[in-house]
């Protein structure tokens, strides 16, 4: 495993209370493989991928997260930073426009990741080697953010995330606000690095770019991943109801109107101890408004009582 996850919960603080935004979540990942989070938005798919990242601005993350055989939420901030961020465990933040620095050529850019993490090596042989990573040619490294279109801005956050070459990459929305033509050019390159042997952690809303990519899958509900598996099994056979209303939710080309789930999401910031979709469940029992279980599967689990073998 490069990736062991488990129990881990982060809250935010505000003024309101603490908002706990991700809540005992529990998944691995093999070097290689490829895990797909999806969900609707403010279920704690962000937030995930943050805690594992250590950079939780205003909150504070806790549980068992094992990387390559290291508890990393346990080392001191600067052993993480020097021996882990940005060299084994890199992210490509949500929206690439507000990612870059306006003031500064990409090329300055690189040289400042370069510099924090301390590189002692040539500059101008591993930016171009990131660069060539994602079919960009050198001339971009001499201009401006907004001289880049949206696609091209996206690729020199990939780079960014590959410059030192890591292990596990998370991508935040990488697709997001593209068109079809810039976001098929993305999902290429994923699966090249995967191929390449990169462990990818995909975070995004599209169950289609999921089933593109990715090995396995969690999905996120109210800070809980109702239910984690292969892509095959989340796909074929869904078994927590939200599962299956996010994938009836998806526009068919036979015509038929996709369905929408009633309600909305509980709120955070005093979450309920009984399930927390059951207000929106079209299938909730008595046993529901107890803790919620987590029974295994074939491939991996689901948070729900319809699925008690007892």
């Amino acid at each position: 495993m490069v990736l062991t996850v488990n129990g881990l919960t982060a809250k935010y603080y505000t003024s309101k209370g603490d908002v706990y935004a991700v809540d005992d979540v529990n998944f691995d990942l093999k070097s290689g493989e490829s895990l797909g989070i999806a969900g609707e938005s403010a279920c704690g798919k962000s937030t995930l991928g943050l805690s594992i990242m250590r950079m939780l601005l205003g909150g504070k993350a806790k549980g068992d997260v094992i990387f390559d055989g290291d508890s990393i939420l346990d080392l001191s901030e600067s052993v993480f930073t020097e021996e882990f961020r940005w060299k084994k465990i890199s992210m490509i933040f949500q929206g690439a426009m507000n990612s870059l620095d306006p003031v500064f050529t990409i090329k300055e850019q690189f040289i400042e990741i370069l510099k924090q993490h301390g590189y002692d090596k040539n500059y101008d042989d591993v930016i171009t080697d990131a660069m060539h990573s994602v079919s960009l040619d050198d001339v971009v490294l001499k201009k401006y953010p907004h001289e880049l279109s949206g696609g091209m801005k996206q690729r020199v956050v990939i780079a960014m995330a590959l410059l030192l070459r890591p292990k596990f990459v998370i991508a935040d929305e990488p697709t997001t606000a593209l068109d079809v033509l810039i976001q098929a050019q993305i999902i290429n390159l994923l699966k090249k690095l995967k191929k390449d042997g990169m462990s990818i952690m995909l975070i995004t809303h599209d169950l289609a770019v999921l089933s593109e990519i990715a090995d396995k899958i969690g999905i996120m509900y109210g800070g809980h991943m109702v239910e984690f598996g292969s892509s095959y099994d989340i796909y074929k056979n869904p078994k927590h109801p939200y599962t299956q209303g996010l994938l009836e939710s998806i526009p068919r080309l036979s015509g038929d109107a996709p369905k929408y789930i009633k309600g909305t999401p509980p709120s955070l910031l005093d979450p309920p101890t009984q399930c927390r979709f059951i207000d929106r469940c079209p299938h909730a029992i008595e046993k529901c408004k107890t803790v919620p279980p987590k029974f295994k599967t074939e491939t991996g689990y689901v948070r729900c009582w319809l699925y008690d073998e007892s």
